[in-house]
């Protein structure tokens, strides 16, 4: 486990490979240097789950450590109900689902079947607006299972050197873009 990668990399690495090294590079400085409002308003909301203080009720794991072998990934669940096996991934602001927000829940569940714990439902929560969208199992999702594979084999042999970025718009959301070198932001 000492060399596993955390779950947020699925995430991150599907938005741009680059922002990776860019966590790693910021992993010790104060998060209020480089996130962005959102981000903050979302690490804001989140603290009650690090803190499990989000339920009292004892069905509720929250803010829970795990780690996957499979795909040696390890991070924290946000929520799992042990009585309806339902895995809830919390987001502040969700407008459409994402293949990373996808591939976080899926290494959750394989974490948690580990564990020995039946997951029998995902879902991602939108905070903001009380949404909830569900997401089929792995097992009946063969076409985002294989890209989640995949993701994980591209990060575990993944060469920043090779990286050229394409898609302008996401160096626009991006936080990093100021200091990042693979940018190819339009200017206005």
């Amino acid at each position: 486990m000492e060399d596993s990668f955390p779950v947020s990399f699925l995430n991150d690495f599907v938005f741009c490979p680059a922002s990776i090294y860019f966590h790693m590079v910021d992993a010790d400085t104060e998060k209020i240097s480089y996130e962005s409002y959102e981000q903050l308003q979302g690490s804001a909301i989140h603290k009650c789950i690090d803190r499990a203080e989000y339920s009292n009720n004892a069905n509720i794991l929250q803010g829970v450590p795990v780690y996957c072998a499979q795909y040696n990934l390890s991070g924290k669940i946000d929520l799992f109900d042990t009585v309806t096996g339902v895995l809830t991934e919390r987001k502040r602001k969700i407008t459409c689902l994402y293949d990373g927000q996808v591939f976080q829940l899926f290494a959750y569940c394989f974490a948690l079947r580990e564990m020995g714990y039946a997951v029998k439902g995902l879902r991602i929560h939108s905070m903001l607006d009380n949404k909830r969208y569900p997401v089929p199992l792995p097992e009946n999702n063969a076409g985002m299972m294989e890209r989640f594979e995949k993701t994980v084999r591209d990060i575990q042999t993944y060469d920043l050197a090779s990286f050229v970025q394409s898609n302008c718009k996401k160096c626009a959301g991006c936080v990093y873009e100021p200091l990042c070198m693979y940018s190819v932001k339009e200017v206005l």
